[in-house]
């Protein structure tokens, strides 16, 4: 028994050793880190002392992705006088928009409707007539409500089937490696991104829109899935003023020509930067051909869509206009013939779903 216990006293002893041995390792470690971050911090600080002056900083821009700009008044004011509006007006007033611009340098959301260019001059906002300077800051309303559940509500609303409306005008626009593509009123970014994959690296696609609310979701979606070839700039479809003559080989426009102020306008300004032998490619809705469709259609738009853009979106009122200015835009024959006013040739039109849709194409000469 006492041998037993002389054993238990000698492992007593060696484990209270190793625990203070431990201890001791602790702190040296600990003394050690300490005294290391000490010497960091200190060679840090004399590194920061060497560049206090942040001009003397190198600069560059990361590769890839375009870097975003914050909205600079003196930059936009100057654009504002360029443009001959009203050195007073600030940029809501400007654009309709709340929403800071922080996209591109090349941003230019100019309302080219003033009460001094055109007066008391009005417009329809759907079944509403408006002044033609008050137009764009009302859409800009509707689509900045919209954004975050727009393409939750185009899914509602088509059954999904605006997905193979999209894939069908892909079809159509034989773009291929290498070349610059602008998807205009681009919103989300559905065509963009398909055409980001079709270009490929060699190539570039220009995502815009005028809502900077909508162009954000679709910069947020496009650099999550990985689409390192396309910059995203604000711009107004009837001037398209951040883009040069002749640059792009392929123009998209997607749901998005029903809603500009001067539609003539805009086509003129796609004419101007398409290059010749490029082509325009305008999705939209249009006039059923069927007309028992048309009035079961009419009866879905003016009771279905606000109710589910009610419950969706919280927004019943945006999607009345939805539907509204569906039925204000011209018929398939009427656009037809407004692209070869604006220049464009060999144009036509393809109806889909019975016409509730229509793709128009048309070349630059």
């Amino acid at each position: 028994m006492s041998q037993s216990n002389n054993q238990n006293n000698d492992t007593a002893s060696l484990q209270d050793k190793l625990v203070k041995d431990s201890i001791d390792h602790n702190h040296q470690t600990n003394a050690q880190v300490q005294q290391s971050l000490q010497s960091s911090t200190t060679q840090q600080t004399v590194l920061n002392d060497q560049f206090s002056d942040v001009s003397e900083l190198p600069a560059g821009t990361p590769q890839g992705q375009q870097t975003t700009r914050p909205f600079n008044a003196q930059t936009q004011n100057n654009q504002t006088q360029n443009n001959q509006t009203q050195p007073n007006q600030n940029f809501a007033d400007l654009t309709g928009q709340s929403e800071v611009p922080r996209f591109n340098p090349k941003d230019d959301i100019n309302n080219p409707h003033t009460p001094d260019t055109d007066g008391l001059e009005e417009t329809h906002f759907g079944y509403k007539k408006v002044k033609k300077a008050e137009k764009q800051a009302k859409v800009a309303d509707v689509f900045t409500s919209v954004a975050k559940k727009y393409d939750i509500m185009n899914d509602l609303m088509s059954f999904g089937i605006h997905r193979l409306w999209k894939r069908y005008t892909i079809s159509l626009s034989g773009v291929r490696a290498g070349q610059h593509v602008l998807d205009i009123a681009g919103g989300t970014g559905d065509l963009a991104k398909a055409f980001s994959r079709e270009v490929g690296r060699n190539g570039r696609v220009v995502l815009s829109d005028i809502n900077a609310a909508m162009l954000d979701v679709g910069r947020e979606r496009l650099i999550n899935a990985g689409c390192n070839n396309v910059d995203f700039v604000l711009a107004n479809a009837e001037t398209l003023a951040p883009f040069e003559d002749e640059s792009f080989d392929l123009l998209t426009i997607s749901f998005g020509l029903r809603n500009v102020t001067d539609k003539d306008a805009a086509l003129r300004a796609m004419y101007r930067v398409l290059k010749p032998g490029g082509r325009l490619l305008i999705l939209e809705f249009s006039k059923p051909i069927f007309e028992p469709l048309s009035k079961a259609y009419d009866l879905y738009s003016f009771t279905a869509l606000p109710l589910m853009g009610k419950i969706v979106a919280n927004d019943s009122e945006s999607y009345q206009y939805l539907a509204e200015s569906i039925r204000m835009h011209p018929d398939q024959q009427t656009l037809k013939n407004m692209m070869e006013n604006a220049g464009f040739v060999n144009c036509d039109y393809h109806n889909l779903t019975a016409g509730i849709v229509a793709v128009h194409r048309g070349f630059k000469k």
